[in-house]
């Protein structure tokens, strides 16, 4: 009977049809949509997605600048970072579309990185599946680490 005083409990709170908004320095950043969504008060606070998740990026002028979709997502509260895995999509507002089996978001750098497998297309190039990668939210900068595939580019984009 003393143990099940003292045991350690998790708790769980549960929230259906979710619509939260993240702000930073007074400007909304991102909206998170999500059918279902459990908060865990255990040694670490995290809030899971197990249903899926749909997240608008915005810029400062509250434009939609990406979108990202993914069938689970664990965001942690105290390290203000979200692990996506399962046919993780995120595309930006001229098409350029990045796929991983699994990929996390740091919201403090606005970073997106994975160590796994990552394929990333825009309309005229594709690269094909790397492994390790790390682009900022908005793909102004994407670094594969270990790229593969054909890229087409032209003479001029060769120095001499």
């Amino acid at each position: 009977m003393i143990d099940d005083w003292s045991k350690k409990k998790i708790m769980v709170e549960e929230a259906k049809n979710i619509e939260s908004f993240l702000s930073q320095e007074g400007k909304v950043k991102a909206k998170l949509t999500a059918p279902l969504m459990l908060r865990y008060d255990a040694d670490t606070i995290y809030t899971e997605f197990p249903k899926a998740l749909h997240v608008d990026f915005y810029d400062d002028s509250m434009k939609i600048e990406s979108w990202l979709d993914s069938k689970h997502g664990k965001y942690f509260e105290t390290m203000n970072k979200v692990y996506l895995w399962d046919s993780v999509v995120v595309i930006n507002i001229k098409g350029d579309t990045l796929k991983s089996s699994d990929l996390w978001w740091d919201q403090n750098a606005k970073l997106f990185y994975t160590e796994k497998y990552a394929e990333y297309r825009t309309k005229d190039r594709q690269i094909y599946p790397g492994k390790g990668l790390e682009a900022t939210q908005d793909f102004q900068r994407i670094t594969f680490k270990q790229p593969t595939g054909i890229l087409n580019v032209s003479d001029k984009n060769f120095p001499k």
